[in-house]
């Protein structure tokens, strides 16, 4: 399945196919990317990034994933995805990250619009949130420029590079988006 976003920009679900431009992307962009993702040093082989797939498609045939990769003008730049769907509670979270070659260019902004119209108008969500590391500036500026609301702070909420770092969280709520 693919979600086309623009005439240069495509998300396609994660599939096999995948696994060697992304670990390339992992490697070419390791310290940059370990700065905030915790799963980083936990992918050094083709294998690990293989096995990663198969709990991807697990937890897509379960309803409670959607990951994808991002392609910019046929090249794979990214990872974008809807993570804990929680069709109960009409829930989910949106998590990414972009080669570092591609950043400032709109590609996260206009990717994640993308999937939140598909969340709301295809899943009939109807809250999705975005978390980020506090001294993380790129990464929330996107949901700022977005119009999501910071609802607060998750004190050491996650654990990255053996340290705890404090999360910003972020809402949108079906009935406020207008993208």
């Amino acid at each position: 399945m693919t979600i086309k976003v623009d005439d240069s920009i495509s998300l396609e679900l994660l599939d096999d196919i995948h696994a060697v431009p992304i670990l390339n992307i992992i490697e070419a962009n390791r310290n940059y990317l370990k700065e905030w993702l915790p799963w980083v040093d936990n992918m050094q082989t083709i294998g690990d990034f293989k096995n990663y797939i198969v709990k991807c498609k697990k937890q897509h045939d379960e309803g409670s994933d959607l990951g994808y990769v991002i392609i910019f003008k046929k090249t794979v730049v990214g990872r974008i995805g809807l993570h804990n769907i929680d069709q109960q509670n009409k829930i989910a979270s949106i998590g990414y990250w972009l080669d570092e070659n591609y950043t400032s260019k709109g590609i996260i902004s206009k990717s994640c619009k993308a999937i939140i119209n598909y969340a709301y108008h295809t899943l009939d969500l109807n809250r999705i949130e975005i978390k980020c590391g506090t001294g993380n500036n790129k990464s929330r500026s996107i949901p700022e420029k977005l119009g999501f609301k910071k609802e607060g702070t998750l004190r050491e909420a996650e654990l990255v590079n053996n340290t705890f770092i404090d999360l910003y969280i972020f809402s949108m709520l079906k009935n406020e988006w207008s993208g």
